[in-house]
């Protein structure tokens, strides 16, 4: 059968033969064996639903053996024998150039150079799914090709409820993720509803179709790190030599190194998953690797005498690297943590003193001994920290649960008020006075003829339209301004692409609805040869909901609530959207957080042009008054300048008090 066939028929009609796992590739940890004997029936019978009767003898025992060895069923056997990438749009059978680049999307999501775990379904995170099992894939495939521009596909849970009748004006697929009745939203609950394949956990843009390799975070993680040492060494100094310490080479973590590099410091990356870190350093996104903790500490020392930018990734655990660093006085800079933590016991993060593959074993055969573990290792590396923390290091926490789970562990990480943690997320420090607060956030686009000359004109043009609108943006803005610039003219340079032929920047509300128009009159003129995939992280000022990262520095009471991310679905979805999602869970947890994305086409046309217009605008302009009825003061003034600019707009603003009136009540 060709790919097109294939693509077409969704379920095979003649039941493939049994495939077996490549160990060629990283595999998702075996899952916590959480469910009862009656539970595991249940379990079986939701996958089996899936396929015709005269199957179910096979397939029963076969899942069931997948259950008990693995935790889930992936159902292996149904694995596609083509290859896993982002092909060029025109290749996808599809009634809807909208709907082809969705398939686009999703197999750029399980591309096995971008994903995690792409035979478990895993893009990143060590949980962030696409779909919970390859039937899934089969028919959301099959029923996008078949969709039509007056039909809407339900996904739930990576579930295709099915294809509904709507309208040219409506999303062409609705998905959401994880979204349980919050009394049900703790891990376990994810261990047993997944296991009995009835919700998965879509990260941020895993389950959302809007991943795009590390690229996705270098950017952010580049405007951090730039930013972080600003605030360390003051402005105008140069980070060369300046050592940043941290952990994780797995999906969106693998960005740290080349974005450390950008930034132009030293990079001491941690991971104790050597597959990973050998995929880091084979795609070129870190420079070298160091397995005994000596040499590191001797490479170190050279880098920094030399003013080296470089960067190394260690193979092993980063609470070593902080420990034999307070030792020989080796002076860290920043540090922070991106492991996975918000996935703390089924393989976010990693005790110390045991390898890869008894933490692995152990996680399975003693969850209870594990979670022992890991806890005594956050006490321990909370511990590491404070005392460089002492010397004069900047830490922050990176917003993947670091001092929240550090905090359950008992470590000593509370501020002197006992509320508090004593060290600042990055988005309360960073991002989110000097970027969310402003509109600033991850807006990014995919040339669907992947073709990389297509994405180089992108690039000209978002520099062209970035250049034109800094000479009229006020003070407040200027150095993100220029950081984008920068950005945006050397990321070619910096070879950034990882399967699909896309790129990122932050932008303001302005920037990104000129910077789309832009692409879509070069589309309609020819000038891009296909359509082009708008999207975003759900890390930005109006998609999430999570009061430990992107909501963290809103300060009036409301960072626990998660209105904004209801609205910005529903709001998105009625004003152009071509996809919208909605997340229980991504980047920090479980249960800590709701994630709202969306994804755009964009195909020269007028309808295009309107859609982008209306739903960009309020995408971004919805987070921006609600953190200026917080009284954020950047968004107060980002507001108010909207308002001016936009008659139509009218937003609720805050009246200040001072606060005299209330100490002398109070």
């Amino acid at each position: 059968m060709t790919f097109q066939e294939q693509i077409s028929q969704g379920i095979p009609s003649v039941l493939p033969s049994k495939k077996v796992r490549c160990e060629q590739i990283s595999h998702a940890p075996k899952r916590k064996d959480i469910l009862t004997e009656e539970e595991k029936k249940l379990s079986l019978s939701n996958a089996l639903r899936y396929f015709p009767k005269e199957w179910h003898f096979e397939l029963a025992e076969e899942f069931l053996a997948e259950l008990q060895e693995f935790g889930r069923i992936y159902m292996y056997r149904f694995m596609p024998d083509y290859e896993m990438k982002a092909r060029p749009i025109s290749e996808y059978p599809a009634k809807s150039n909208q709907a082809a680049a969705m398939m686009l999307m999703i197999q750029n999501n399980l591309d096995p150079a971008v994903a995690q775990h792409p035979e478990e379904l895993i893009t990143y995170g060590g949980n962030g799914a696409v779909f919970q099992n390859w039937a899934q894939y089969l028919l959301v495939m099959k029923y996008l090709s078949e969709m039509t521009e007056e039909q809407t596909l339900h996904v739930y849970s990576g579930h295709p409820m099915g294809l509904f009748p709507s309208s040219k004006e409506a999303p062409r697929v609705i998905v959401t993720n994880g979204m349980m009745i919050p009394n049900y939203s703790k891990p376990d609950d994810w261990e047993k509803f997944n296991a009995l394949g009835v919700t998965q956990y879509g990260q941020m843009t895993a389950g959302s179709y809007m991943y795009i390799g590390p690229q996705g975070i270098v950017h952010g993680t580049t405007i951090t790190v730039m930013n972080a040492f600003r605030k360390k060494l003051g402005a105008g100094k140069s980070p060369k030599g300046k050592l940043f310490l941290t952990a994780g080479l797995g999906g969106m973590s693998g960005a740290q190194p080349k974005a450390g590099n950008i930034a132009g410091c030293i990079t001491i990356c941690a991971e104790v998953n050597p597959a990973a870190a050998k995929k880091r350093h084979e795609q070129g996104w870190v420079d070298e690797l160091v397995e005994n903790l000596d040499e590191l500490v001797l490479r170190t020392q050279l880098a920094k005498a030399n003013e080296e930018v470089v960067s190394i990734a260690y193979l092993g655990n980063v609470v070593d690297v902080w420990e034999r660093f307070d030792q020989e006085n080796v002076f860290v800079e920043i540090g922070s943590d991106q492991t996975s933590l918000h996935n703390p016991w089924a393989g976010g993060y990693y005790p110390v003193g045991l390898s890869f593959e008894e933490s692995n074993r152990m996680m399975a055969e003693d969850p209870e001994l594990f979670k022992e573990k890991v806890q005594e290792t956050l006490r321990r590396h909370a511990s590491s920290i404070n005392n460089h923390s002492k010397k004069g290091t900047y830490f922050f926490d990176y917003g993947n649960a670091f001092l929240l789970e550090a905090s359950r562990a008992g470590a000593d990480i509370m501020a002197e008020n006992g509320i508090d943690f004593q060290y600042p997320s990055y988005v309360q420090d960073i991002l989110g006075p000097m970027c969310f607060d402003y509109g600033f956030g991850p807006f990014r686009w995919v040339c669907t003829s992947g073709n990389p000359d297509d994405l180089s004109k992108t690039d000209q043009i978002a520099a062209k339209v970035l250049k034109e609108i800094m000479q009229n943006s006020p003070l407040s803005i200027q150095q993100q301004m220029q950081d984008n610039i920068t950005w945006i003219e050397e990321a070619e340079n910096n070879r950034l692409v990882v399967g699909s032929q896309a790129r990122i920047l932050y932008a303001d509300a302005e920037g990104r609805a000129k910077i789309a128009n832009a692409f879509n009159q070069a589309i309609e003129s020819g000038e891009i040869s296909a359509p082009i995939v708008l999207g975003r992280d759900h890390h930005d000022v109006s998609g999430t909901d999570s009061p430990y990262r992107e909501t963290s520095n809103i300060y009036d009471g409301s960072k626990f609530t998660a209105d904004m991310a209801i609205h910005n679905v529903i709001g998105d979805s009625f004003r152009g959207a071509t996809w919208v999602s909605i997340h229980n869970g991504g980047g920090v947890g479980w249960g800590e957080v709701i994630n709202g994305g969306f994804g755009m086409v964009l195909d020269g046309s007028k309808e295009a042009e309107r859609k982008l217009n209306s739903m960009l605008f309020y995408d971004v302009n919805n987070g921006i008054a609600r953190r200026a009825w917080a009284r954020n003061s950047g968004s107060l003034e980002a507001i108010q300048r909207e308002m001016e600019r936009t008659p139509n707009l009218k937003v609720t603003l805050p009246n200040l008090v001072d606060p005299s009136i209330l100490d002398k009540l109070l």
